[in-house]
Order: structure tokens, then C-alpha cells, then sequence
């Protein structure tokens, strides 16, 4: 230990001599450094700066020792920033009592403090800043461990910028200002400063005050250096990024400086405005550069200025406009509309996630995203104003998801900008609060320059006029109620007030307190002022009469059943008298909550909807106590719920708005409780009719089957280790979802939407609830998945359901014996059976329903082998069947599943031209009438219908549909489709040509100017009023009808990436003339690329990328993006595509650009699928199951930069792909660069920095979060 000391009193020696000869610096650095190097140490010093600060500060505080300072900093015996670390510490305290050295001090930060090459990698670099460390407290005030240089650099230039802040803000009396009106930095003396006779020197005191003043004015123009140069202003990115907590402090500390600060007045180089304008940039050069890039690649090429559509012909736009945008919108809203399907998912939360992907992929404003959610959703509404007649979704539905879903989107997204901490809205001047809001009002405003959409359709013609008529009186003063409104004819108006969608929505959106009654005074929205009250007739009893106390009739009932609630509180009084009222207003009140209220009353619509929820599943009384069920006793409210709510409408409505998991979870208790009960049990309704326990369990039964694809085989559909949307929904994964909601699950639920599901699926019941508990349910679904699974066996002679067997084969066929036969045999081979007996009624089996759905399956298998074999016939079967679905409804659900088991074993014998079980379901589906009692078995059987026939050979499902349409001529056009569309449930090449389709109407051939995009890719639907037949449909409407029963769903992807080439390929042949290619110049900042050919070429490829992202979306949902990043891509980059582009492009300066095009359309087309399915941010349900994903794929695109994986594609697309693919995911998905492993994001960083991509490496490593802010830090370092 005497060494060292001996040699630091050595440095200290020639020191003070030098100091004392006032010395030649540089002599002295000399003399020090050869010294040092005698004894061993190794250059710079962090010793030898430890030493000399102290030396300095402050018995040796002379112009001659600042001097020899400077020269050890330029000869680089000291480190630099362990020099300012260091006085930092000890002068910016003494600053008012030593203005030369903290003058010194600034002017030593302005020479070295930028000069950040070598600071973290030279000689002694991890001691250099861990002394730093040591010095400044980084680690315990960042909370971050000191193990990094790189984040030590970033703590150390950001501490330094602070010191400086808090200081000026000090010396001018503004820290006052702060909100916590102090500094967690040493800015102020320990101890009382005294100077000795200096102090009484008011010479000196008035050159130290002015010399202070001007020290004010230099901190300030050093904070805006710090701020505006290139490298520390993205080092200073780095902390904001990183360190979230302390940067709100930082930014009010900058505005109080901008806004209040003499000294910055006094500046001769930096204004407030520059101050200001610094503070409010939360986007440094960091993110400004890939943004650049990003828009170059794929935005301002398009050369687009606003996103807006300028004609009003919306509905046909065309391929190269601007609505094209929002193509994936249009086509989710669409496939909303699917009867055949539900989902478990709030559309809600399914729109809003695609509008926030589509906004940040798209760069749009928010005024301009919010006119293409409207005109998207104008469009879903007006492609089927006259629906087809058939068990589809009409109107009501498309209505639905215009006045109801939408608005509760843009009323999430409005709340999602609102949540923001009210700190982070203080303290960021570029936030604008509520700007989503005026967004919303400037958005509907516009609406009114698109005529051709807001033509509303005839069934809501008069709801449209009642809207305008009720902003006419407003706008005249006049008030009314909305039972005078609802009385009031257009002839007794004395001015024109015929309203349109635009009304409808304005109406929607004030319910929502998403507008206000101000909108009713936009120019043109109303025709004129009227100066007294229309004269109506006089008022039919109903909403208002029963809010006012009025008792429930008849007349008040038919009238508040067809016409919507118009305020929750009219809902809720309804909602009560249903829970506590008497049996009659119970099923009155249940009655007229599934009527209009449900279908048409949009602005309360998800409230109707929860309540006739809740309903279903009442709680137990507290002062209950009998043996049997609960619900048992209010069997009558409960059937009038389910037939209400039956209809396919009605059905989709839940769907919508995320209700299919808990209305489950209600009507699998009424099932279990129902199904139990003997046939004897039953009730009166008040209109005299009586209803059995057998009906109320068919009934609710039959509603149950539709929530999920009850009579598809379980593993059907999967892709990988992860179901599609259609196999999701199993019983099991719709309580899986309801359990999702309830506080117990943990999962934090933010938005309005999962907080209303919450408290629906918490009034039911606060706890998880399993498939186990329900026994009896669980027994049978078990045997209907065995039973679609293989073939059926199992029954023994003698036992309970071989008894129940015979029971029913008597009962079905008990006037079919024929001789001595008895219908017995069919399955007993014996005639013991005493055969039919007088009394019909008492051949049907008095047992629970459970116990009869046990043995359906065994009858359905004796009646069809009976009839194979020639012991019944054809028609007799049919009517054996009939007569037991007639016993027992729910019985369809169990023949289906039987039939659909048989038609995919192949084992059953024709019968005419049909497979034998196809015949007999067909036939068994046309005994039905076409009316409301059968409708809602027919919606459950004629999907499975369908299905079936579409699991036959061509032609049986054309066959099946001649046949209904003799039935059901008014289905005609609905029963063509469904013919024409199983085509491609055979055929994956039709499948093909029908993508192909999808593509060429969307891309339009070869003109960029012809009529392609939305309109040409949807159509106008179906409907016969167009051609006097049903009209061409649409291959996109074709396509989203065809892909949930298409079997082999992974071959999808393959083609579409294969049709998306081809269009880039096309686009770039017939959009780019050759003679223009040669003048296309690849440049560091992107593309030369001023023409207009290649601004629409990129739109195009950019459309059908966005087309391809969203039908494998939609046709796969999470597990085909699965496949796509894990398997699909790398595949695809692995194999050879040369060939591909033909002679004449190959090697050529056109097949230079198609390939570079490609490799952008792969990239926007890649993201773009994780966006749709796992969100851009961590909100969406499905994000958690990103991250495994991505890094799998990203670890592909690292190993090949590290030339780990050969690659087959061109270079050129390579290249194009990955630039593209990371400057998306920086900037529009950021969250899912912090899903990466820090190793993966630095080699993709250095593979970029190999292709002259320094600001995308960077900006990569700079949205990577802790992990990789050290090697940001150390790139920033290497660039300078």
C-alpha cells in the first residue's frame, strides 16, 4: 500500500511545482504521464482524476490548475466524463460562490461532453464508469444495476443535462414552480459558503453576480446543445424511452424553463420557442429517420396527402383510392355477418384492435381513420339493403354494427387516449387531450358529403325521419318526448325533414355522450325551422306510460314489444319488473326485452342484450330451500327468454357484442336442470298454453348448439398447437372465456366493454364455472364427440338405454309394423315387443331428455340400418324420424351429429342419387314448416344440412337444394348460393381460382386506374332485385361465405403469399413503363421515386398485401399466423422463387424492382397478420400469445444475417424484407420489439448495419427497452 501513496505524493510534488513556476501545461502533462507509466498505470487514469479534482476543489482553485486539467483531458491521461462526473459533484453546488469554476466546469462540458468515441470502450472503460457511477449515485437513483457502460453513459449524459436544468431553474427562483419543488441532484452547498474578506468586497460580489447571470445563460444554451445535437439528443431518447418515471420531471422542468426563464431570453442562440419546441418533441432523430424510411417505402411513395375519399362514390371505389385503406375493415365487418358462425369475442374489441393496427400501419390521422370506420360500416349496411330470404342475418344485424358496435368502438378509443396519466398529460405539451374526440365530431361531419351511402334502407326510413325530425324541433325550440316522436307521421311535419344514416349515427353517438345536441346546428344537417307543434294522433300506451307508473296491458305490451327502449332507465325498469314482479309481468316483461329493444334499440342495445343475459341465470334466492332447482319455478320466464332470443338476429346480436360465452354458461344450467326432468313436469302460460320440461330443454338446447360446431369433429380445423376461431368454440372454451372476466382470474380489465362482461358474468356467478359441473351435459357431449369420432358401438341387451332404445324405435314406427314383424327387431332381432298399443300417448317414453339423447344415436343407427336392409322404407324412415324430433326437438342436435359421423365413414348406401343418411336428414328437414315455431330448429338443422351435403359428393348439395327449393320458394336465391358455394369444399383448386378471384377484382387487371378495391371485391351482396335472379355475387362475399367448412385451411396461405407475388409482379409490369425503370435509384434514405407509376404500384402492392394478411386472418385466425411466421415464411425464403419471374424480368432492372417489391409486400403483409391477430400493443386478448411466435421467426431472420440458413429467394427481396419488416415493427408495433430477446435484436442490428442500415439498427436497439439500451448507446458512439 506505501507504493501507491508514494507515487500519488509524487504526481502531487511536480504538481505544485509546476503550479508554482506557473508551468507550461503541456510540460506537465508530460512530466505526469511519463510518471505514471514508470510505475505501471495505465492511461487515462481514474485515479490520477480522482486526484487533481480534489487537489482543485477548492485550496488550489487557480486559473493554472484548470489549465493543466484541460491539457490531461486533451492528452487523455484523465477520463473525460469521469472529470465532469467529478466536478460536477463539487462545483455545480458552489456555483454562486465559485462563478469561474462553474464557468470552467461548462466550458469543459461544452469541449468534451460530446465527445463521446472511446468513453465506453477504451483503456480502463468499466472502471471509468463505475467510478462515474460511484460519483454520481446513478445506479441508486436510476434503479439500474451498474454493469452496463452503455446504460451508464445514457444515466451519466441524462444526470449531467438534469444538474444543469435544476441548477438554471435554481438560480432564477423557479424550482418553486416544480411540482415537487426540489432537485434529487446536489445542486445546492452542504454547508454555509463563506469567502473571507471576499464576501465584503461589493466589487467583487457585483462581477460574481453578473458573471452568475451569464453562467444562467450558457447552462441554458448547453441544455439546448444537449438537446439539439445528433448524438446526445439520441442518447437523451434513450433515457426517455428507458426511464419512464424520471422523464415527466425532466419535460415540466423544460417547459417551466421555456416558459419563464430571463436567462433564456437573453440567449443569443437559443429562443423559448427552441425550448419549447425541444421539450414537446417526443420523437427525437432516434425514431425520425426509420420512420422516414418506412413512409418512403411504403406511404409517401403513394403520394397521398389525406387519406380521404373525394368522391361520393364510396361504395365502387376505386383500386388506387384511399379507401382501398381500409379493405381488412371492410372485410371483418362482413364476415361478422356470417349466420353460420359466432364468436367468442366482443366485435367491439375485435374492430377496435383492427382500427388501431390499420391506424398506425397506414399512418393516417385519427379524423381521417374514424371516416373510414363510418363510410366501412355505411357500406356493410348498404350492400344488403333487400337481404335474400333465408335462416342468414338480415338487416338488423348490419344495423347492429352500425349504430351499436361502432360507436362503442370509437367510444374505446376515445377512452383508451383519456386513460392517460394525468402526469403524462401535464407534462407532454404535444398531448392533446380529447383530440380523438373532436376527431369523432369533424369525422360525422364530413359523412355528410357522401350522399350515396346515407340513403337509408326501407325499414328504417321512418326511425331516419324521426331523427331528423327530433333536431328540426330541438333547432326550433321545441321539446318533445320520444313517445310523441314515435307518433309522428312525415305528412304532419310542415317542412321536409326526411333523414338519413348520417342522422341514425348522430343519434347513436349522443346516446354515448360521444356527441352532444350541438350537432343538431351543423349547416345543412337540418331543412329549416318549424314554429309550432305537428298535430299527431293521439298516443298508444307504452314506454312513457310505464315509466310513469302505468300497469302492463295488453295494448301497452304489443306496443313496447315493437318499438326499442329509448333511455337505459326505461330498460331497467323493465329489467326489474322481470326479476320481481309477479309470474304474468315476469313473462310480459321478458316479452318485450326481446323485442324491438333487442333487434332495433341500438343506442341501449348491449344493455338489453346483459340484462336478458343476467335473467337467464338468476341467482339462487337467499330464503330458498327446496330440494329441486331454483330455476324450475320460473320455467315459463326462462322459455320465453330462449324462444326470444332464438332467431338468427337475435343470435348475432350476443355474438356482437360478446355475449356468447356467458349466455353458455346460462343455458347450460336450464339444460342440465330441464334435461333431468320427466316430460310430466309442465306450466301454464298466461295464454292458456302449456309447456313441458321437454320444451324448455329443446328450446334452450337448441340455442346452446348454436354457439358453437357442434356437429364438426373436435380437432377439425386445427393448424399447429393452436385451433382456429371455428374449432374454438367448444363448451369448454366458452367457460374458459366467461371464467376470463371475473376478478378472481387476475387478468386486469381496462376498457368499458371487458368491465361490462365482468359484471354480467360476475351477477351469475362470482366463481369459475366448469364443464364438470354439469354432469349430465358432460355425459352426453362426451358421447357425441365419440360419436363423430368413430363408429358407434356400446349397446348391451338388457340395459336401461337398450330398453329406451325399443321404447323409441316402438314409438317412432308404431304404424309401420308390417306382418309379423314388430319394428323391434331392428335392433333385439326378436318379436317380443307387444308393438304399438291404442293410445299414442302412452307409447312415448315418460323419462328425462338426457336419458333419451342417450339413446338416439343406437335408434338412428337401427332406423338407418333397418331401412339399408329393406325393412323400412325410405319414407318411413323419414317419418320415424320426424316423429321423434316431433317428441323430443333436441333429438336433431344427436341425428345430426350421427349422420355427419356416417357421411364422412363413407359406409352407408345411396338411396336415389344421395347417400342414404344425407336422403334421410333432407327429408326429415323438409317435414318442417317455415314459420316461427320451427324457425329456430331449422336454424339449427339447416347448417348441419349443409354441412352434410357438402361432406358428399357433387352433386348432392345441388340435389338438397332443388329439393328445398320446391319446399321454400322464397329461399331460392339463398338455397342457389349455398349449392354453388360447396364447389369449393371439394376442390382446392376452385378454392384457388376463387383467391385468384379475390385478388384480380381487388388489384383490377391491368389499368392502375380501373375500378377495383372494396367495391368490386365485395359487390352489392346477394339479392335477386338486380337482374330478376339472383345477382353475380362477389368472389370476396363468395369466399367469406366458403372458408369456414374448407377442410384442409393451411394450404390457404401458401396461395396467397404465391397470388400476392403475382400481383406484385403484374403491378410492377403494368405500372411501371421500362423506359422509367432505368431512372428508379436505390439511395440510402430509400427510393428515388418521384414518378407517379411507382406511387400507385406501391398502393397496389400495399392493397394486396392487406388483402392476403386479411383473408388468412380471417380464414385461420391465430393458429394460420402461427404457421405463417413459423413455418410459411422461412420456407418460402428458403426455396428458390427465380423462376418465377420469367425470362424477360429475370436479371433485368425490372426484376430488380419486383423483386424489391416483393420483398415490401412479404414485410407489410407479414406484420400486418400479426397486427389483425395479436394486436400492435399488449391490450388485445390474443398479444400474450405473440411473443413465442415472433421470437421463433425473428430468430429465422437472424440466423440468416449471420449466415447460419442458406436462402433460395433473391437478395433483393431478402434485403427488402427484413429492412421492411423491422422498420415496420419499430415504427408502427414497438411493443413487439420488447417481446424480443436482446441477443436476437442485436445481431439483427448488426446484419442492418452491414447493409448501411446504421439509423434502422439503431432505432431497432432503441425501442428494445433495458436490455439492449448499453449497446444503443455504444451504436449512437460508433456512428459518430
Amino acid at each position: 500500500m506505501a507504493a501507491p501513496l508514494t507515487m500519488w505524493d509524487g504526481v502531487l510534488e511536480i504538481t505544485q511545482m509546476a503550479q508554482a513556476k506557473v508551468g507550461d501545461p503541456l510540460l506537465w502533462a508530460l512530466q505526469i504521464s511519463s510518471n505514471l507509466s514508470s510505475h505501471g498505470i495505465s492511461l487515462p487514469s481514474p485515479e490520477l482524476a480522482s486526484v487533481l479534482v480534489s487537489y482543485i476543489c477548492w485550496d488550489n482553485n487557480v486559473p493554472i490548475m484548470w489549465k493543466f486539467l484541460e491539457k490531461a483531458l486533451v492528452l487523455k491521461i484523465v477520463p473525460p466524463f469521469l472529470i465532469l462526473a467529478l466536478l460536477s459533484d463539487r462545483v455545480i453546488p458552489c456555483r454562486r460562490s465559485k462563478p469561474v469554476a462553474y464557468r470552467l466546469y461548462m466550458e469543459l462540458l461544452r469541449r468534451h461532453a460530446f465527445e463521446l468515441k472511446g468513453q465506453i470502450n477504451g483503456s480502463n472503460h468499466e472502471k471509468v464508469m463505475k467510478s462515474i457511477d460511484g460519483v454520481l449515485h446513478l445506479s441508486e437513483i436510476f434503479g439500474l444495476e451498474a454493469n452496463d457502460p452503455g446504460i451508464l453513459l445514457v444515466e451519466f449524459l441524462y444526470a449531467v443535462v438534469c444538474q444543469l436544468l435544476d441548477a438554471s431553474l435554481d438560480d432564477e427562483g423557479l424550482l418553486e414552480l416544480t411540482s415537487d419543488k426540489k432537485s434529487i441532484w446536489p445542486i445546492k452547498p452542504q454547508d454555509m459558503e463563506i469567502d473571507g474578506h471576499e464576501i465584503f468586497d461589493e466589487i467583487r460580489m457585483e462581477h460574481n453576480e453578473k458573471l452568475h447571470n451569464l453562467n444562467t445563460v450558457m447552462a441554458v444554451e448547453l441544455i439546448g446543445r444537449f438537446l439539439q445535437d445528433k448524438r446526445t439528443s439520441k442518447i437523451l431518447y434513450l433515457a426517455r424511452h428507458n426511464l419512464p418515471t424520471h422523464w415527466p420531471r425532466f419535460i415540466e422542468r423544460l417547459q417551466i424553463l421555456g416558459e419563464n426563464s430571463s436567462a433564456l431570453r437573453s440567449s443569443k442562440v437559443l429562443t423559448c420557442e427552441d425550448l419549447l419546441r425541444l421539450a414537446a418533441n417526443k420523437c427525437t432523430i432516434l425514431t425520425q429517420e426509420p420512420k422516414k424510411n418506412l413512409l418512403q417505402k411504403f406511404h409517401a411513395v403513394t403520394g397521398f396527402e389525406s387519406p380521404l375519399v373525394t368522391s361520393s362514390a364510396v361504395l365502387c371505389d376505386g383500386g388506387g383510392s384511399i379507401s382501398s385503406l381500409w379493405l381488412p375493415l371492410d372485410l371483418a365487418l362482413e364476415d361478422a355477418m356470417d349466420g353460420y358462425q359466432v364468436n367468442a369475442t366482443s366485435s367491439i374489441e375485435i374492430v377496435t384492435g383492427l382500427v388501431k393496427s390499420l391506424q398506425a400501419m397506414n399512418g393516417t390521422t385519427w379524423h381521417d381513420t374514424f371516416v373510414g370506420l363510418w363510410i366501412a360500416a355505411l357500406r356493410l349496411v348498404q350492400r344488403e339493403r333487400d337481404p335474400i330470404e333465408g335462416p342468414v342475418p338480415r338487416l338488423d344485424t348490419r344495423m347492429c354494427m352500425l349504430l351499436s358496435i361502432i360507436p362503442l368502438v370509437v367510444a374505446e378509443l376515445i377512452e383508451e387516449e383519456e386513460r392517460v396519466d394525468i402526469n403524462e398529460l401535464k407534462n407532454d405539451s404535444s398531448k392533446v387531450p380529447g383530440s380523438r374526440r373532436y376527431d369523432v365530431v369533424s369525422s360525422i361531419q364530413l359523412l355528410g358529403d357522401y350522399h350515396s351511402l346515407l340513403s337509408p334502407p326501407h325499414s328504417v326510413v321512418s326511425l331516419a325521419n324521426q331523427a331528423a325530425a327530433k333536431a328540426m324541433l330541438l333547432v326550433s325550440g321545441i321539446n318533445v318526448g320520444s313517445a310523441y316522436l314515435d307518433c309522428l307521421s312525415m305528412n304532419e311535419m310542415p317542412v321536409n325533414c326526411s333523414g338519413n344514416m348520417r342522422h341514425l349515427i348522430v343519434e347513436a353517438c349522443i346516446a354515448r355522450n360521444l356527441l352532444d345536441t350541438s350537432a343538431y346546428f351543423w349547416p345543412g344537417y337540418v331543412n329549416g325551422h318549424i314554429n309550432q307543434i305537428p298535430n299527431v294522433p293521439p298516443q298508444m300506451p307504452g314506454w312513457s306510460e310505464f315509466v310513469k307508473g302505468a300497469p302492463l296491458t295488453p295494448i301497452m305490451i304489443n306496443a313496447m314489444v315493437s318499438t326499442p327502449a329509448s333511455s337505459l332507465a326505461e330498460l331497467e325498469k323493465v329489467f326489474d319488473l322481470a326479476a320481481k314482479g309477479s309470474d304474468d309481468e315476469k313473462i310480459s316483461a321478458a316479452t318485450i326485452l326481446c323485442g324491438a329493444s333487442l333487434l332495433r334499440g341500438w343506442n341501449i342495445q348491449e344493455h338489453t342484450a346483459q340484462f336478458i343475459t343476467r335473467l337467464l341465470s338468476p341467482p339462487v334466492p337467499a330464503d330458498y330451500s327446496g330440494d329441486e332447482s331454483h330455476l324450475i319455478a320460473i320455467a315459463p320466464v326462462l322459455n320465453v327468454l330462449i324462444v326470444g332470443i332464438a332467431p338468427v338476429d337475435c343470435v348475432q346480436v350476443f355474438s356482437l357484442h360478446g355475449l356468447i360465452p356467458q349466455l353458455a354458461c346460462s343455458l347450460l344450467p336450464i339444460c342440465e336442470v330441464f334435461g333431468s326432468c320427466v316430460p310430466d313436469v309442465s306450466w301454464k302460460l298466461p295464454v292458456g298454453d302449456e309447456i313441458s320440461a321437454h320444451a324448455v330443454f329443446s328450446n334452450a338446447f337448441a340455442v346452446l348448439l348454436k354457439l358453437w360446431r357442434f356437429n364438426h369433429p373436435p380437432l377439425e380445423h386445427g393448424v399447429g398447437d393452436v385451433p382456429t376461431v371455428g374449432s374454438q368454440l367448444t363448451p369448454e372454451y366458452l367457460l374458459l372465456v366467461r371464467n376470463s372476466y371475473l376478478p378472481s382470474s387476475g387478468i386486469v380489465l381496462n376498457d368499458q366493454t371487458k368491465q361490462r362482461l365482468s359484471e354480467v358474468a360476475t351477477s351469475s356467478s362470482p366463481h369459475p364455472v366448469f364443464l364438470d359441473s354439469f354432469p349430465k351435459l358432460k355425459c352426453w357431449y362426451r358421447q357425441h364427440q365419440k360419436c363423430i369420432a368413430s363408429a358407434l358401438s356400446g349397446l348391451v341387451d338388457g340395459t336401461p338405454v337398450y330398453q329406451t332404445v325399443n321404447l323409441l324405435l316402438t314409438m317412432m314406427f308404431r304404424k309401420m309394423n308390417r306382418g309379423s314383424q314388430s319394428v323391434t327387431t331392428i335392433t333385439s332381432g326378436s318379436s317380443s315387443s307387444s308393438g304399438p298399443g291404442n293410445d299414442d300417448s302412452s307409447l312415448k317414453p315418460k323419462l328425462p331428455a338426457w336419458e333419451i339423447l342417450e339413446a338416439v344415436p343406437f335408434v338412428v343407427d337401427a332406423a338407418l340400418t333397418a331401412c339399408a336392409h329393406g325393412r323400412l322404407y325410405p319414407r318411413e324412415l323419414a317419418t320415424g324420424l320426424k316423429n321423434l324430433a316431433d317428441f323430443l326437438p333436441a333429438c336433431l342436435a344427436t341425428i345430426v351429429s350421427y349422420f355427419s359421423a356416417e357421411v364422412s365413414r363413407g359406409g352407408s348406401s345411396p338411396a336415389a342419387t344421395l347417400p342414404l343418411p344425407l336422403a334421410a336428414f333432407a327429408s326429415l328437414t323438409i317435414t318442417y314448416k317455415i314459420d316461427k315455431t320451427s324457425e329456430r330448429f331449422l336454424n339449427l338443422a339447416g347448417p348441419a344440412l349443409e354441412s352434410l351435403a357438402a361432406g358428399c359428393p357433387w352433386p348432392c348439395m345441388p340435389i338438397v337444394a332443388s329439393l328445398w327449393t320446391q319446399k321454400a320458394k322464397r329461399w331460392f336465391d339463398f338455397l342457389v348460393f349455398s349449392a354453388s358455394r360447396t364447389v369449393f369444399l371439394h376442390s382446392n383448386d376452385a378454392v384457388f381460382q376463387l383467391l385468384k378471384s379475390c385478388f384480380t377484382a381487388t388489384l383490377c387487371g391491368a389499368s392502375i386506374s380501373s375500378n377495383g378495391g372494396v367495391g368490386a371485391l365485395l359487390g352489392h351482396g346477394f339479392g335477386s332485385h338486380f337482374f330478376g335472379g339472383i345477382s353475380p355475387v362477389a368472389p370476396g362475399i363468395l369466399y367469406l361465405r366458403v372458408y369456414q367448412s374448407i377442410r384442409d385451411i393451411e394450404f390457404i396461405t401458401e396461395e396467397i403469399i404465391s397470388l400476392m407475388m403475382q400481383s406484385v409482379t403484374q403491378v410492377a409490369c403494368t405500372g411501371l413503363p421500362k423506359e422509367r425503370l432505368g431512372r428508379l435509384k436505390r439511395t440510402k434514405n430509400g427510393l428515388e421515386c418521384g414518378q407517379v407509376s411507382l406511387a400507385a404500384a406501391m398502393t397496389r402492392v400495399k392493397l394486396a398485401a392487406s388483402l392476403g394478411a386479411s383473408l388468412v386472418c380471417l380464414s385461420g385466425g391465430l393458429g394460420l399466423v402461427q404457421l405463417l411466421f413459423k413455418e410459411t415464411l422461412p420456407s418460402w425464403f428458403i426455396s428458390s422463387h427465380r423462376s418465377e419471374l420469367g425470362e424477360e424480368e429475370d436479371g433485368s432492372s425490372l426484376g430488380g424492382m419486383v423483386a424489391m417489391l416483393r420483398g415490401y409486400a412479404l414485410a407489410y403483409f407479414a406484420v400486418l397478420c400479426g397486427a389483425f391477430a395479436w394486436g400492435i400493443d399488449n391490450s388485445y386478448s390474443a398479444s400474450k400469445r405473440r411473443p413465442k411466435v415472433l421470437r421463433a421467426h425473428m430468430e429465422f431472420l437472424a440466423s440468416a444475417l449471420d449466415g447460419k440458413i442458406s436462402l433460395g429467394c433473391d437478395s433483393a427481396t431478402w434485403k427488402s424484407y427484413v429492412s421492411g419488416f423491422v422498420s415496420l415493427m419499430v415504427g408502427c408495433t414497438p411493443p413487439w420489439v420488447l417481446d424480443l430477446e436482446p441477443d436476437v435484436l442485436k445481431r439483427l442490428s448488426n446484419g442492418l448495419r452491414q447493409w448501411n442500415e446504421e439509423e434502422l439498427a439503431l432505432a431497432l436497439l432503441g425501442t428494445g427497452g433495458l436490455d439492449t439500451m448499453g449497446a444503443a448507446a455504444e451504436l449512437i458512439i460508433e456512428m459518430q
